[in-house]
């Protein structure tokens, strides 16, 4: 039994059984035929329904389809990810960060965030010339700064400590 949630609301338990789909209580009879690797044509109740997949996150189970022109995000937790989280342990997986060290020597060119800011993973957080190049330092997980260890025009070696995380 897999649990998905859609756009973040609705739950639904769905389990799949050779061609036999079950949601809930309820099964659901469909006829299907795969157009691509990206794209399936649906037949449900007389009505037909087309499925593209726009985008798909693998580690974190989840994707983004659009159905007949809606786009709808999806996350899935199978049975293994609902037995992690009945034994409390459903956030092994996720790496804590403490500290963001230079990946490289360079010059800070730009401090994109300040102390006390909630930052997302992927959100930039500074900016590093090296080698005549600029990198976008990110951050690699959710988390509060801290405190910020460099400024702008700072020059830096490898390995020296520019963010702390709560």
């Amino acid at each position: 039994m897999n649990q998905v949630k859609v756009n973040g609301n609705f739950n639904y338990d769905i389990s799949i059984n050779n061609k036999e789909i079950k949601v809930g209580d309820q099964i659901i009879n469909i006829d299907q035929m795969k157009v691509n690797d990206y794209i399936t044509h649906i037949l449900h109740n007389n009505k037909s329904y087309t499925v593209e997949l726009i985008a798909l996150n693998k580690e974190e189970k989840e994707a983004t389809i659009k159905v007949n022109n809606n786009i709808y995000q999806v996350a899935v937790k199978d049975q293994y990810d609902q037995l992690l989280k009945q034994l409390g342990l459903e956030n092994m997986t996720s790496n804590k960060v403490s500290q963001i060290k230079a990946p490289m020597p360079g010059l800070v060119l730009n401090v994109l965030v300040q102390a006390g800011q909630e930052v997302k993973k992927g959100d930039s957080l500074l900016v590093l010339e090296a080698m005549k190049m600029e990198n976008m330092i990110k951050s690699p997980t959710d988390g509060i700064i801290k405190k910020i260890e460099v400024k702008q025009g700072d020059k830096v070696e490898k390995n020296v400590l520019l963010i702390s995380f709560n």
